[in-house]
């Protein structure tokens, strides 16, 4: 079988993409707002924030200048034996509006996922109280570096690393949607069963608020968070929030945290950090928790760091991001109202089920007796979107709509209008 065909470059190795059976990827030669232009002249929507992290829009003007203006005055410094001004603005803008004191910065999600766990880990080590339990929650999908991977959702992602995870306990996590009859009992065997769980000395709970991103856009109530972190306070343990996906007004709220009412130990960002335009990830902690790693004994140290750490060119767009978010709070805080009618209209097709709303985001399920990320009808709605001009990229049966704040309101109106012509023509 030939390496790769047409429409696919001799060089480059694309994620989560078996060339043996993917469709050729499209050329991108720009973007502008919402959308995304190809090299043929085409136009398309882009209705999922390309992965979640065009958070303003492609080539954000503010964002882009906010770049350049750093590039001139210093574009990158060990971080270990220095500091620069862009990087203590945003710590001091993300722990104001956080309520967590300190910021330890990466590279990406898994990153900052992988350093909140060692500090958890560690930080029970510091004390002389090593504690040897971690528990998440079925479903789960926390980035694909290996500790990441280990408190995620085993599957066939993970499979083939199956021998070098560590072991992590779980509880399940009770996704609903609209007009969900069952939930409560869902989340009552849910938190029992966490709460039998963290009967054995646990060293951090890891979730991801209000929304599984990855693991099918799977929505739990507030009122079921608040419960988990009154148990997790109960029993010692950390609270680590990954807010990966739904940090940074994804939720309708600066940080679903906030939105569901609980503040965690740690908490991990990424995606739309920087709006986009650099990969830049961040790990928040208490002073509590940053505290327990002062002394003078070597062994106390958090040895991790990466070379790029506080990149001052992505410091420069996460503080414009940020004043972005603050100047315009509308666009995220309004855009669940703008999904709802939409949403509430396409739930009436023979084939949408479960409908959820969080935010900007809003998903469903194609009714299908072959469930999961896998299923085929996947790349069927994502090949008749592309043939209707909107970039869609379903998680096998999950369909959602995740798009960029500055999509307009007949932008948003396409989008609809192409799925449920899309789902007729399955």
């Amino acid at each position: 079988m030939p390496l790769s065909g047409p429409g696919w470059h001799p060089h480059l190795w694309h994620p989560f993409t078996q060339v043996a059976t993917a469709d050729p990827p499209l050329r991108v030669v720009r973007g502008e707002g919402a959308l995304l232009e190809l090299d043929d002249g085409r136009r398309l929507i882009d209705a999922i924030s390309s992965w979640w992290v065009t958070l303003h829009g492609h080539g954000e003007p503010s964002i882009a200048a906010a770049i350049a203006g750093q590039a001139r005055r210093l574009e990158q410094v060990g971080f270990s034996d220095f500091r620069h001004p862009a990087a203590e603005q945003l710590a001091e803008r993300l722990a104001a509006c956080s309520g967590l004191e300190r910021l330890f910065f990466s590279d990406n999600g898994s990153t900052a996922v992988e350093v909140a766990l060692k500090i958890a880990w560690q930080w029970w080590r510091n004390r002389g109280e090593p504690r040897q339990q971690l528990i998440g929650f079925e479903g789960a999908y926390h980035g694909d570096t290996f500790g990441a991977m280990a408190v995620g959702e085993r599957s066939l992602f993970s499979a083939p690393f199956e021998p070098l995870l560590f072991a992590v306990a779980r509880a399940p996590w009770p996704a609903t949607w609209w007009d969900d009859d069952g939930v409560e009992a869902r989340e009552a065997a849910a938190l029992e069963r966490l709460e039998q769980l963290l009967e054995t000395p646990t060293a951090a709970v890891i979730l991801e608020p209000l929304l599984q991103g990855a693991g099918g856009m799977a929505l739990v109530r507030e009122g079921f968070l608040r419960r988990v972190e009154a148990l997790v306070r109960a029993s010692g343990a950390l609270l680590i929030a990954d807010e990966v996906m739904t940090g940074f007004g994804r939720s309708g709220h600066l940080f679903a945290c906030q939105r569901a009412g609980i503040r965690p130990d740690l908490m991990a960002l990424s995606k739309g950090l920087t709006g986009g335009f650099l990969p830049m990830g961040v790990t928040l902690a208490r002073e509590a928790i940053y505290n327990g790693f002062i002394g003078t004994a070597a062994g106390l140290t958090l040895f991790h760091g990466h070379s790029f750490t506080a990149n001052p060119l992505g410091c420069a767009a996460a503080l414009a991001s940020l004043d972005l978010l603050q100047e315009r709070p509308e666009r995220h805080q309004g855009f669940e109202a703008r999904h709802r009618p939409h949403l509430e209209a396409l739930a009436r097709h023979r084939l949408v089920r479960r409908p959820r709303l969080l935010g900007s985001v809003a998903a469903f399920e194609v009714a299908t007796d072959r469930p999961g990320y896998l299923n085929p009808v996947g790349p069927r709605l994502q090949r008749l979107a592309l043939e209707r001009g909107v970039f869609l990229r379903p998680l096998g049966q999950v369909v959602y709509l995740l798009p960029p704040l500055c999509l307009d309101d007949d932008q948003l109106a396409d989008c609809y209008a192409v799925i449920g012509a899309a789902l007729s023509s399955l």
